[in-house]
């Protein structure tokens, strides 16, 4: 696998955070628009499936540093570690 390079991870988690807050304080076409296109780019640069996944992966891949945005750690994570190990 081809490991972003970490400023892109949190750029990328920047802007998925970003775009959650503003779907949730504005639904709407627009804002679900923009945090589907940021939770496809994050799920594709971090090679998995949904954004949970995603999430636990871009944690793994930046060695645990802190990220802006935090998802409750479980199978997720224990996942992103074997493909990051991979």
């Amino acid at each position: 696998m081809i490991t972003p390079h970490p400023q892109v991870l949190r750029d990328l988690l920047s802007r998925y955070a970003t775009a959650r807050l503003a779907h949730e304080e504005h639904p709407g076409d627009r804002t679900r628009r923009v945090l589907e296109d940021v939770s496809y780019t994050l799920c594709v640069t971090t090679a998995t499936t949904d954004v949970p996944h995603a999430l636990a992966a871009a944690e793994i891949l930046l060695g645990g540093a802190a990220s802006p945005v935090r998802e409750p750690a479980g199978e997720p994570a224990r996942e992103a570690e074997a493909l990051a190990a991979a």
